[in-house]
């Protein structure tokens, strides 16, 4: 049986807190954000105490349109630089490549890049190509994570197959990746324990990526972190795809470290998310919740997001035909 670590009142050392901001956000405008909101939200997590922020995807021109997407799809060196220069500051910078998106020859080496850790999203299928991506990273000087998708839809014997299988690899922290916002609390701790056990043996950490369908992102972080997991995913006012991530704000005011701090994020909140809020669409709604419950892909509730349908009785039909 897994036990807790700590208590409520307890600080660990090891927790780190992982802005998605602007990488899950970027989901829901294609990442055209303008530089002015991408400095502000890099200042905010600098000042808030934030372990990490990943300022987008690294995905290939060669395979994606420039025209279609903004830069931090993308994420060329001199565009992040132009946000952090040489990020003289201890929070760490990521960028997230997708597997099949990405051109590993077109990783720098970690020398000449502002850049610290990449962090690959894989589907089970994909894991070959996921690990040999790591270890190009590793070889070029990054600290690494995989975050395995859709694990609500794979076979457990499956799930610690793969799990043992990343955790040989030079992989730095193996992401539990609720990838549907279709796990509850009990589930949540039923996989910290699976991944823990493995990953620990290996000598690895583990970490979550929580989305919201259920409002359950910030209850299932921290049932993850109670646990023992390391590394926790965030993002101001859950700005992110569908209905959104686990909520910085939230998190930070449970977190007892002294070292992170509310007031800068209630800043930009004020500054940025509220204007954002009559341009973009995310969060909690009644098709994701639906779409959460069923465990399906919420891009059926996307859509009818978009469509501003409301008609919650024939989407619910829908789908259980389906």
């Amino acid at each position: 049986m897994i036990e807790r670590k700590g208590s409520i009142l307890t600080v660990r050392e090891d927790i780190k807190v992982f802005d998605c901001t602007i990488r899950d956000g970027g989901l829901v405008n294609n990442f055209h954000f303008t530089d002015e909101f991408v400095k502000a939200q890099y200042d905010t997590c600098v000042a808030a105490g934030i372990d990490y922020m990943e300022i987008g995807k690294n995905n290939s021109p060669s395979i994606m349109s420039e025209e279609e997407f903004g830069p931090w799809n993308f994420c060329k060196e001199e565009d992040i630089r132009r946000i952090v220069g040489n990020n003289d500051t201890n929070m760490k910078i990521a960028v997230m490549s997708d597997i099949g998106r990405t051109v590993n020859e077109e990783l720098l080496p970690k020398s000449e890049s502002v850049v610290d850790m990449i962090r690959i999203a894989t589907y089970i299928h994909q894991i070959p190509a996921a690990i040999e991506l790591v270890e190009e990273a590793h070889k070029k000087g990054y600290e690494t994570t995989i975050n395995i998708m859709a694990i609500s839809k794979s076979f457990d014997d499956e799930l610690t197959e793969v799990l043992e299988t990343v955790a040989k690899s030079s992989v730095d922290v193996i992401y539990i990746a609720d990838s549907f916002g279709s796990f509850y609390p009990e589930q949540i701790n039923k996989l910290t324990e699976k991944y823990l056990t493995i990953a620990q043996a290996h000598g690895k950490q583990i970490g979550i990526h929580a989305h919201n369908n259920m409002q359950l992102a910030y209850a299932n972080t921290i049932e993850a972190l109670t646990y023992g997991t390391s590394f926790l995913d965030v993002t101001i006012s859950g700005l992110g795809r569908g209905a959104g991530n686990c909520p910085m704000e939230l998190l930070i005011g449970f977190l007892k470290n002294p070292k992170y701090k509310l007031m800068p994020v209630l800043k930009f909140i004020e500054e940025f998310i509220i204007p954002l809020e009559k341009e973009l669409d995310w969060g909690y709604s009644i098709p994701y919740m639906l779409t959460g419950q069923l465990n399906e892909h919420p891009r059926a509730a996307m859509k009818a997001r978009d469509e501003k349908d409301t008609n919650y009785r024939d989407f619910y039909r829908n789908l259980l035909a389906e």
